[in-house]
């Protein structure tokens, strides 16, 4: 078998998979479009589907739910990287300011034009308001397991604890900030000014 027939495979997978990576960005921009035109609740999977120009069986390969087409745009890998962007940090500083050098590290995938946009609609409605509230909870957990394998000792338990419900706060008032700000600052200057207040 000639070297051009071996490599054909391979191209069409990686044609396969763009293909792929491209019906799925359209749909997401085609949902966010009309979750801010229509408003969420008033928008279908169907009309995403219709929008996208694709079935809405094939929409469910790619998404099955509206709550999956909002946080393919909110913070893209923040939540998966935070545990690990945490880990890497050095155990020779305070466990705050830790927290604070993880967060300025991965808050920009909060500040596309996207991310923001996703904000608003998240604050839109009682019960998307009440899944925000389910996000944060997550990555205070996130945060404490991590803080806890860096500081393992058992004695160190309870603060570690505070230090990441604490932090998760700066940040959820950093982001209110920012947004009632309509962003002049960046959302690290928030982060900044609000854990210097914890520091304190």
């Amino acid at each position: 078998m000639s070297e051009a027939m071996e490599e054909e495979p391979a191209r069409t997978e990686g044609l396969r998979e763009r293909k792929r990576r491209a019906t799925r960005l359209r749909i997401a921009e085609e949902g966010l479009r009309l979750f801010v035109e229509n408003g969420y609740d008033a928008t279908t999977l169907e009309a995403v589907a219709v929008a996208s120009r694709i079935s809405a069986r094939t929409l469910f390969h790619y998404f099955k739910t509206k709550d999956e087409i909002l946080q393919f745009w909110k913070g893209p890998g923040f939540l998966e990287a935070l545990g690990p962007t945490l880990l890497a940090e050095s155990a020779d500083q305070p466990p705050l300011d830790a927290v604070l050098s993880c967060f300025l590290k991965l808050i920009s995938r909060y500040e596309t034009e996207k991310s923001v946009i996703v904000d608003r609609i998240l604050n839109s409605t009682e019960a998307l308001r009440t899944r925000k509230q389910a996000i944060y909870v997550t990555m205070e957990q996130t945060v404490f397991a991590a803080l806890c394998e860096l500081w393992p000792r058992p004695e160190r338990r309870a603060s570690l604890r505070i230090v990441a419900m604490m932090a998760i706060g700066a940040l959820r008032l950093a982001m209110e900030a920012q947004r009632q700000a309509s962003g002049t600052r960046s959302l690290a200057d928030y982060l900044r000014d609000n854990f210097a207040l914890l520091g304190r």
